[in-house]
């Protein structure tokens, strides 16, 4: 079946599939190079003394202690705690934040009476509002998630709102000439047109969803990622503090690619 697709195509256009994906292969193997020199160069400076593993750490190490947290059963409790905590304030930020959104962009009048504050918001330093957070809901995991929602949601609002704007005024106002209620412009225009600023929106919210938590952790936790780099700097436990760092570059990363995952699911769709 692979032999008769393949027969379809022409002769040039088979030579740039196989170009691209020679392209791919070697962009990916450059990229593990880099990672694996950069590890090694790392792992040898430790060695060697030529930096003090004390306050850097090394490879070896960080691995160590990974493997410690798993064997007394805290290194997945401490992932799942600020995984949770960061997808469910990454999803409630995404939901509101759209919402919020679309509301706006229904009453002009609404828009220009909250804009400002919204402005005045996002510009604030989250992080100010951590006593307040703190004296509202407590010290359990509400006000981390809370922290989260807040450092998301006003992002979601200002991508989308952005994007429900710029919709083409020409398009709109065909289908106004063709007797479409705003619900329908809303539904048929609108909302399809501003696929790729909701991924954009998606994206970027990954990385706030996880400055959110890990902030929220840093402010008040007893479990989290957040947690143990707060500790790790207090016992001055360094292995601890990169430990924990390297793991989260592995959760965001992983949740980065997820969303670019739904990017081509929905992309596909639509040009289907």
């Amino acid at each position: 079946m692979k032999k008769q697709k393949s027969m379809g195509f022409s002769a040039e256009h088979r030579q740039f599939l196989k170009k691209r994906r020679q392209n791919v292969a070697l962009v990916w193997s450059l990229r593990l190079g880099i990672l694996v020199l950069l590890l090694g160069l790392w792992e040898l400076s430790a060695d060697l003394g030529w930096v003090d593993p004390f306050l850097t750490s090394s490879p070896s190490r960080i691995a160590n202690t990974i493997a410690s947290l798993y064997d007394d059963g805290t290194l997945f409790y401490h992932i799942g705690t600020t995984l949770w905590e960061t997808l469910a304030g990454f999803a409630i930020a995404v939901a509101v934040g759209y919402g919020v959104a679309l509301a706006l962009w229904w009453s002009e009048t609404v828009r220009k009476m909250l804009e400002p504050y919204i402005v005045v918001i996002n510009a604030l330093p989250k992080i100010a509002l951590g006593p307040l957070i703190i004296i509202w809901f407590g010290t359990g995991s509400t006000a981390i998630l809370f922290m989260t929602v807040l450092v998301g949601v006003i992002v979601a609002i200002m991508h989308m709102l952005s994007a429900f704007i710029e919709t083409d005024k020409n398009k709109m106002l065909l289908l106004r000439s063709m007797g479409a209620s705003k619900f329908q412009i809303l539904t048929r225009l609108v909302v399809p047109s501003s696929l790729p600023a909701f991924i954009s929106m998606l994206k970027v919210n990954v990385g706030m969803a996880w400055i959110g938590s890990i902030m929220g952790e840093y402010i008040v936790s007893r479990a989290g990622l957040g947690y143990l780099i707060v500790y790790g700097g207090q016992v001055f436990r360094l292995d601890l503090v990169m430990s924990a760092t390297l793991i989260l570059c592995v959760l965001a990363a992983g949740m980065y690619f997820l969303v670019v995952l739904l990017e081509k699911i929905l992309l596909k769709n639509t040009e289907n």
